[in-house]
């Protein structure tokens, strides 16, 4: 009772044909396939970017010579209470 058998399908198929037309309903379909190959087409376009763009390496601490430049001033804020 609650499972389609094959002839429920086919009958179903048969009435959305003799509703949309085979046109409409090709249409539809390579509609709808354009629109998945052109996702697919943007996601691998997608990866290959980031797979391209590395990320910069993180800065690192003030070494020494970074230290000696006078042009750079090194403060911490600290709040007044």
């Amino acid at each position: 009772m609650g499972s389609f058998s094959i002839w429920h399908w086919l009958i179903v198929l048969l009435i959305v044909v003799m509703v949309f037309g085979t046109k409409k309903l090709k249409n539809i379909g390579s509609d709808l396939g354009g629109a998945v190959k052109g996702f697919k087409d943007g996601m691998k376009e997608g990866g290959a970017a980031a797979a391209e763009d590395k990320p910069a390496p993180p800065a690192g601490q003030v070494t020494n010579a970074a230290a000696a430049d006078k042009t750079t001033i090194d403060v911490e804020a600290k709040q007044k209470s």
